[in-house]
Formats: structure tokens, sequence, C-alpha cells
């Protein structure tokens, strides 16, 4: 089964306040984004890949793709003002036989190949899958006066990750009805529809990059598997 992955690099970055485009910010010698790109690239599953990236970083992100020999790479192209929009137009860019497709954010560079085979092979069998990890820390909701309303019970509860992997059909089904929806993942879209999404254990070490304090986390776990990490 054909295997299409999305490979996201478009948003802004603001939160990290930085001058350089977040997925070119240097990570242990790197830019960030390089690091989902190697593993996608040598992932034997993965079949091609389509970067969506935003003007400000679309021609530097070319370059790297050349320069690491990202051979899978179908294209780069732009991405819109929302994360849906975003995805919306890697779908149209991927092969439209291929029967999964994959949605990673380029912010997220620590997955592993184990995990990334085993994600692909849960979706194959069941349509949708995502990657997930215990909630470590108690979690309430509070008002807009922020008083406690709700504690939740947290052994229920599971912190959502990238990469997700959908049926080709089924994810282009969920944003044709769904895709104007506010959501935060790709997930929330398939939920609507009604599909069960199955979750496979992820990692603590498949970090999202926010902010800044993120960054200098990820060049610790960087530095800390640079046998993994520091192959050309």
């Amino acid at each position: 089964m054909k295997v299409s992955a999305i490979l996201l690099a478009a948003g802004s970055g603001s939160r990290l306040k930085s001058k350089v485009s977040k997925p070119l910010i240097s990570i242990a010698g790197k830019p960030l984004i390089a690091y989902s790109l190697l593993v996608l690239e040598r992932q034997s599953q993965v079949d091609e890949i389509v970067v969506v990236a935003n003007a400000r970083n679309q021609a530097a992100i070319e370059c790297l793709v050349k320069r690491y020999r990202i051979n899978k790479v179908k294209a780069v192209v732009l991405g819109g003002a929302l994360r849906q929009d975003s995805v919306r137009n890697g779908l149209a860019r991927i092969d439209q036989r291929s029967g999964l497709v994959l949605i990673h954010d380029s912010g997220r560079p620590f997955i592993s190949q184990s995990l990334l085979g085993k994600l692909i092979r849960k979706a194959a069998k069941t349509k949708a899958a995502v990657l997930a990890v215990p909630v470590k820390a108690t979690i309430k909701s509070a008002t807009r006066k922020l008083l406690v309303s709700k504690t939740f019970k947290r052994d229920l509860l599971w912190e959502i990750q990238t990469p997700q992997v959908f049926a080709n059909s089924l994810i282009k089904r969920a944003f044709k009805k769904f895709g104007r929806c506010p959501v935060t993942d790709d997930s929330s879209l398939v939920e609507k529809a009604e599909v069960k999404v199955h979750i496979v254990k992820g990692s603590y070490g498949n970090i999202k990059i926010t902010t800044s304090e993120d960054v200098l986390i990820a060049r610790c776990i960087a530095k800390g598997n640079s046998r993994l990490w520091n192959s050309k």
C-alpha cells in the first residue's frame, strides 16, 4: 500500500519569537526540519513526501531538500492561513492513488523509525491511527475567571502527537465535510466523521518545538543521541 507523507512547515512560529523561521532553527548543527525529512526519507514504508512551507521559508527548504538528498520529496508547496488549509494544499499534491496519508509536524523532530513503522502498520489495519503518550500531570479545566471547574481522571487522558496516519479516502472525506471547523489536529476532523481513531503509544521524546525553552530541550535531546542524528 502506497504511503504519502505531508510534512507541515508553514506555521509562523510566533510563540518562538525567533528571527529565523522555525523549521530552519539549528538543532545540534541541523535545521529543525531536516530531522523529520531524514526519518521519512529512510522509512521504507513511505513512498513520497510533500512539504508544506510558507513564503518566508519555501526557497530555503527547497535548498535543504537538495542538500540532504531527500529524494522522496515530490513538491514543496505553500500552505494557508490555518493548519487545515496547509494540510488541504498538501493533500492536493500527493499521489491520488496512495492508500494512506501520513501527516507530521516539522516541529516534532524526534520521531523514531520504529514508532513510524508501528503507526503505519496500525493505520493500514484500522484506517486511522495517531501517536500519543499518557498524560503525566493533573489536568483541570477552569472558568474565564481562573476558577477550577473540573478535575479530569488522569488515567484516561492521552497527549496526542504527530505523525497521524489515515486512509486517503477517509482524510479527504473528513476535510471535505469538516475542513472549516476550528481544530488543532487532523484526527479531530476524522473523529467528527464518527470514525474510531486508534492510539499507538508514542514517546515522551517526541516533543513539539513551540517556545524557546523547547529549543533548549531539543538541543539536549539531539546531543544526547548524536550517533543517531549526526548521519548525513
